[in-house]
């Protein structure tokens, strides 16, 4: 086909260049219009000519890409048959070689679970049976494998061989094919047929070989598997036969043992109730020790609940009253007064009118003048308005706006009359102070005062009264017992002074005692530098008389060892 297209394109040049030598022979003959329709005829005849070769060459192209195609799609149809074939042999060899290992390993599972569960008693009796079992499955086991796999090296080697010489044979073909389909389709259709017969007639003899090889080896497998079953079944029967005598002889055993356990169970059965008796006794009677305990100690608590209870009676019956709970706000005040300050510094029942009321608490504080009996009271009184402080909670409690605002100002009206009452009953400068305390009992009423806007401020300034609730008169006492000691360091301080002059009077006369003794403290010194100077002279002189011992020297100069000592003291 390309021949053919090859001599097509040359016919076609020739024809154009003998077309343009005849139209140059004959241009000055020919008309210029003439000669222009002939050029454009002479490009169209070209363009028909360039179009036809190009489709001839695509249609030649198209059909041998096609043959190509179908002879690749041939072949591959081929090989993808041929390894299914193989592939789908392989997993029939492999499922028949699983199933067959699989019913011989639950044959051996079985086996193995059967004689450990007969052996479980007989251990020592069976160990050999089971060892020598062991050993011949394993021989068994290890001449299958080693056969399974000759056989299968054999046939793999087989198979490449086959598969070599197959290759070849494909790779000739299709070196042939190829020089073949450049040429003619004719032949390439004719090569193709010959090699899909030959590819048919290798896939049939390798297909027949394999297939005998996994025959054969098929049968190999079956006469070892029956030989192994058979040994198997021999191996079972005389286990069967130990086992029955080992059974036997453990069920003899056995009820002689179960006969020993009723005995000693029967035994530790009395000596458990015995003991449980015992135990059960003593447990409850401690249990009802400890029960009648705890009753005595609810007992107490009952009495102690209802001291309590009445206690709260009591409490109840004081603050409901007004004279006792009036006698309990004093009572408290005095408590405070007295763990801050002396007794001395504060007095009850005071008169600070001349025939007025008496406040029950005032506190003494020094006057200017340095007259003991002349001092300035302030005055403090107790006052514990509860029935309105009680309805403002209720109030408040119960949500009732109108309420809360009405007993709001029922307590700001009633704190203003309890710190009026003080101004006029108790006030009087110079004797008092300018200003009173007004104690209430209580913390919550306190608060429930001062967070009232303005109230305190407003007593202050009208009534000249200071209120105060637990906390804040405890600071209160405590600054006054502060001022008292200041005011106290202060009187002493001349004491103090005098005290210091007189000191520094002694100390001068100390300082010329001193010195005296300093003087003679020289004077011994300059003696004892005398007294040296004579020993070292007279020690020069005798420097060249011989020593005594010291017994002979004692003998010789007697002296009394109290004066030894005397003279080794040192001074003081």
């Amino acid at each position: 086909m390309t021949d053919i297209l090859l001599i097509v394109i040359v016919v076609l040049l020739v024809a154009t260049v003998a077309l343009l030598l005849r139209l140059l022979k004959k241009a000055s003959q020919v008309d210029t219009s003439v000669l222009v329709s002939r050029f454009d005829a002479f490009e169209k005849a070209q363009e028909r000519i360039e179009r036809a070769v190009r489709e001839e060459g695509a249609k030649s192209r198209d059909e041998q890409g096609k043959a190509a195609r179908e002879q690749r799609q041939e072949l591959a149809e081929a090989f993808k048959t041929f390894g299914d074939s193989v592939v789908q042999r392989m997993i029939d060899v492999a499922s028949m070689q699983k199933g067959q290992l699989d019913a011989f390993s639950g044959q051996l599972t079985t086996f193995a679970k059967a004689s450990g569960e007969r052996l479980d008693g007989v251990r020592a009796e069976s160990a050999t049976g089971a060892k020598q079992l062991r050993e011949e499955v394993v021989t068994t086991l290890n001449s299958i494998s080693e056969t399974m796999a000759k056989t299968m090296k054999d046939l793999a080697v087989a198979e490449k061989v086959q598969l070599e010489a197959f290759s070849g044979q494909i790779a000739s073909l299709t070196k042939t094919s190829g020089e073949k389909l450049d040429g003619i389709r004719t032949e390439s259709t004719t090569g193709a047929k010959q090699l899909r017969e030959e590819v048919i007639a290798a896939l049939k003899g390798i297909t027949e070989a394999t297939t005998k090889t996994m025959g054969e080896l098929a049968n190999l497998q079956k006469t070892q598997l029956e030989i192994m079953s058979t040994a198997i079944g021999r191996l079972s029967d005389s286990n069967e036969k130990k086992l029955e005598s080992v059974r036997v002889t453990v069920e003899n055993k056995l009820q002689s043992m179960q006969i020993d356990n009723a005995k000693q169970l029967e035994q530790m059965r009395q000596t458990v109730d015995e003991k449980l008796q015992g135990t059960l006794e003593k447990r409850l009677g401690e249990s009802f020790k400890q029960v009648s305990e705890r009753l005595e100690l609810v007992h107490k608590g009952l009495g102690e609940m209802q001291t309590l209870a009445t206690g709260v009676g009591d409490l109840k019956k004081v603050l409901t009253n007004v004279k006792t709970r009036g006698t309990w706000g004093e009572v408290q005040l005095g408590a405070l007064l007295e763990q801050v300050l002396n007794p001395d510094q504060f007095a009850t029942n005071v008169a600070t009118k001349d025939g007025g009321e008496r406040v029950e608490f005032a506190i003494k504080l020094p006057g200017k003048s340095t007259d003991k009996d002349e001092a300035v009271w302030l005055p403090i009184d107790a006052k514990f308005p509860i029935e309105d402080y009680q309805r403002l909670i209720e109030a408040q409690e119960s949500a009732d706006i109108e309420g809360v605002e009405a007993a709001s100002k029922q307590l700001e009206n009633r704190i203003k009359i309890c710190a009026s009452d003080i101004s006029e009953k108790y006030l009087n400068p110079p004797k008092t102070t300018d200003f009173g305390i007004l104690f209430l009992p209580i913390e919550g009423l306190f608060a429930e005062v001062i967070r009232r806007t303005g109230l305190t401020e407003v007593i202050q300034r009208e009534c000249r009264v200071v209120i105060a609730g637990p906390t804040t008169l405890w600071s209160i006492l405590n600054s006054l017992q502060m001022g008292f000691r200041t005011l106290a360091i202060q009187k002493r301080s001349s004491e103090v002074w005098n005290l210091l002059a007189a000191v520094k009077t002694e100390w001068t006369k100390y300082g010329d005692v001193l010195e005296a003794v300093q003087n003679k403290l020289h004077q011994a010194s300059d003696t004892i530098e005398k007294a040296k100077v004579r020993s070292r002279v007279v020690g020069r002189k005798l420097k060249d008389v011989q020593e005594l011992p010291v017994g002979e020297a004692t003998a010789l100069l007697p002296i009394d060892a109290s004066e030894d000592d005397g003279l080794a003291q040192p001074i003081v």
